[in-house]
């Protein structure tokens, strides 16, 4: 499921819908049985959010073979998109993804200050 919500949100950035794109992707959707249920920041991303589901619950259905899929869209206004300011907080956002990034900084003598 997860493979083919990612290639709509994909699909719909490559035609310029760089919005919808990233509503798309903003959070994992979550799968219980046949219904989707995803969160949203705030009722203006669900209303566009909406504005596009038909679309996307097509794209799933077909590639999914699975008519009986529905989406459930919840806004949750507590979360929280985490955005890299200084060159030390995309450091350290990159070392909570992949704690190698220190391997690979103490090994090639990288300085964060260049």
């Amino acid at each position: 499921m997860m493979l083919q919500w990612t290639k709509y949100a994909q699909r719909l950035g490559e035609k310029g819908y760089k919005i919808m794109e990233s509503l798309l992707l903003i959070n994992d959707p979550k799968l219980d049985g046949t219904n989707i249920t995803f969160e949203l920041p705030n009722e203006g991303s669900k209303l566009d959010f909406e504005s596009e589901m038909i679309g996307l619950l097509g794209h799933l259905r077909g590639h999914l073979h699975n008519h009986n899929i529905t989406i459930e869209v919840n806004v949750n206004e507590t979360i929280e998109i985490k955005r890299s300011f200084t060159d030390q907080d995309r450091y350290n956002r990159l070392l909570e993804i992949n704690p190698n990034i220190e391997l690979l900084r103490t090994t090639f003598g990288l300085d964060l200050d260049a």
